[in-house]
């Protein structure tokens, strides 16, 4: 569980950091262009390559593409029926439409289900979760920043983003059953793994804990949806509706219910899409995770 301490102690040396003047105020800026130009294209590039098809991928699947329909569909409602700001909207569709199915969902699932889990679990995070948000995340963030509809400039932009760059060249590999040299994996491998701690440390220099903050309603609803009630969905309609049972059925549930995922904040924040609730939503809904998660295993291992 060493990934969930790097998880905690990350968060806490970003919001130490707010308070050393010796590091620039706009630093997380850097870091944010870090994540999304070298460590996502380098972690697509390593795992993408060695996903196998299968009938298997359709259970995981619909958890990253499904639940951010849901969330698409539910904020944009809720949002336009209350009056909110596009860029409010966009924020919520984002963070709560997203999951933490690697950094966090990863050692956790691996220390429930062991290393059968964790199989499930990168088809969630590869195909699912990472590719939602590298075509409907840009998208999104796209239309809510600015209001943008030109379809060229939305796809413009998702050509040009260079974790979608990367996500081409790695299926076109998969299809053509390639990979890597050694090396170059080791390389992306390594690359890939600085995600974690520097997407973290850039949320924690944009966390501010403001007891008298607008977001705090927000940042409830965002997270009782991404924490109760998506998961709830994909329960009843993976095990009440489909009749799903087994460890694939179990583990996507699950995925479904872990934290938002660091990397769509970063891409909320990257558009101007309220920095401060996307940040809130993954410093809080991180810790704030670990209570629902218990429940919801005990729902699985009781029903």
């Amino acid at each position: 569980m060493e990934n969930i301490l790097l998880v905690f102690l990350c968060l806490i040396m970003g919001f130490a950091m707010q308070r050393v003047t010796a590091f620039p105020k706009n630093g997380y800026l850097a870091l944010n262009q870090f994540v999304i130009y070298i460590a996502l294209p380098a972690l697509a590039l390593f795992y993408i390559p060695k996903i196998s098809i299968s009938a298997k991928l359709l259970y995981p699947l619909g958890i990253a593409w499904i639940g951010f329909l849901l969330s698409f569909v539910f904020f944009y409602f809720i949002g336009k029926a209350m009056g909110w700001s596009n860029k409010l909207i966009g924020c919520l569709i984002l963070t709560a439409g997203l999951g933490n199915t690697s950094f966090v969902g990863f050692p956790i699932i691996q220390a429930l289900y062991g290393e059968e889990g964790i199989k499930t679990a990168i088809i969630v995070d590869q195909p699912g979760t990472f590719v939602v948000m590298t075509i409907l995340g840009v998208i999104t963030a796209g239309i809510f920043s600015r209001g943008e509809t030109n379809g060229k400039d939305i796809l413009k932009k998702i050509l040009l983003f260079p974790p979608f760059i990367a996500f081409v060249i790695a299926c076109l590999m998969n299809v053509f059953q390639m990979d890597f040299d050694d090396k170059f994996q080791s390389v992306f491998q390594k690359l890939g793994a600085t995600i974690t701690p520097v997407a973290l440390v850039a949320v924690g220099l944009q966390l501010k804990i403001d007891k008298k903050s607008k977001h705090w309603n927000y940042l409830a609803l965002g997270l009782f949806f991404k924490l109760m009630i998506t998961p709830a969905i994909f329960f009843l309609l993976y095990r009440v509706i489909a009749g799903g049972n087994g460890i694939a059925v179990d583990v996507s549930i699950m995925e479904a219910a872990m934290a938002p995922m660091i990397t769509g904040a970063i891409l909320a924040s990257n558009y101007g899409l309220k920095p401060k609730l996307s940040s809130m939503m993954v410093g809080i809904g991180i810790p704030l995770s670990f209570i629902t998660l218990a429940f919801w295993y005990f729902i699985l291992n009781t029903f």
